[in-house]
């Protein structure tokens, strides 16, 4: 009888362990690996490499920001410019986010109290050292959602809808949103939770999420999802920060459009349709920029932003002595 434990699915089995796609390397020793699995989408759309089991459904977390911002455009609420790419960011609390944040609040006739995204500091590191050092606390309005739920809500307002109940996923905005989701992804979701930010998270494969912003970077000129996709192209520091992969890949590579989402999923396409998206199982924000550079690569980007991408050292008494690099 074979032993249980010389048996092995094949990588791309449903139930199958996820394939490595990066490893810690501290001082030349292999100390770690983060499995995951990721497609990447040729120009006219068709498969052109999966690793692990794509199939599976995932929670895209913020990638699906491009969707809910479509679908306050949908609902008519009139944003461009930089307050669009704010209504679909993933915001650093960068003074000029939180400024804006405040803009869009007062513009709509609304206040910091109606949000209902969680008090929090800013995400980015060094902006939230500086923020606690002024005697800053944390605000719905410093969260990184705020800007989508500033949109959210004017939406509602615009439409007559509750706005104490914006967040549940009967409501008619959400609703909306699902329906933009599909529409894009070209399937139906298969699970609705809740989002860090509170609101409705609806989960798609991977091949799902890369076609969604596939779809986007292709619409029509003057379409809601068109018209969010070229917001967050001319605006990236808007949709990010001023230190963030998304910003610098969509400010150096023209054309592209990059969504990052917690708990390591990354979304991105290109100006001629090429896309990928992946998910790393356990979440570790560090194998982003790695995995990210080298599906870039395999997708035929060549530019020097790819390689700043990449990068992610590792410390050892405040001297780089290894990196997380991809492993596939």
């Amino acid at each position: 009888m074979t032993p249980a434990a010389s048996f092995a699915p094949p990588a791309d089995a449903p139930g199958a362990i996820s394939p490595v796609l990066a490893e810690v390397v501290r001082s030349g020793f292999v100390e770690g690996h983060h499995r995951g699995s990721l497609v990447l989408l040729a120009a006219d759309g068709s498969v052109e490499l999966a690793l692990g089991d794509v199939t599976a459904p995932v929670f895209p977390r913020s990638a699906n920001k491009p969707m809910q911002a479509a679908a306050v455009l949908r609902a008519g609420l009139q944003l461009s410019g930089e307050r669009l790419a704010l209504a679909a960011a993933s915001h650093s609390g960068e003074v000029f986010h939180r400024d804006l944040v405040q803009k869009m609040l007062a513009e709509h006739g609304l206040t910091a109290a109606a949000l209902q995204c969680p008090k929090d500091l800013p995400l980015d590191p060094v902006e939230a050292e500086t923020y606690l050092a002024s005697g800053a606390v944390r605000d719905r309005v410093t969260m990184n959602c705020s800007g989508k739920h500033t949109a959210m809500i004017a939406a509602c307002a615009l439409n007559g809808w509750d706005t104490d109940s914006y967040l549940d996923p009967e409501h008619p905005l959400q609703q909306l949103v699902l329906d933009v989701v599909e529409e894009a992804a070209g399937e139906s979701v298969a699970a609705v939770g809740t989002d860090g930010c509170g609101a409705p998270l609806m989960a798609l494969t991977l091949p799902g999420l890369a076609r969604a912003f596939r779809h986007f970077v292709l619409a029509p000129e003057g379409s809601a999802e068109r018209r969010v996709a070229d917001a967050m192209r001319a605006h990236p520091e808007y949709v990010a920060g001023t230190r963030r992969p998304d910003t610098w890949l969509m400010r150096e590579v023209p054309g592209t459009l990059s969504k990052m989402g917690a708990e390591a999923v990354q979304a991105v396409a290109l100006a001629d349709g090429r896309a990928l998206a992946f998910k790393v199982d356990d979440g570790a924000g560090r194998a982003l920029g790695p995995v990210l550079a080298r599906a870039l690569t395999m997708l035929g980007v060549d530019a020097p932003v790819v390689g700043r991408i990449g990068r992610s050292p590792l410390l050892g008494g405040g001297v780089e002595v290894g990196e997380i690099r991809a492993a596939f």
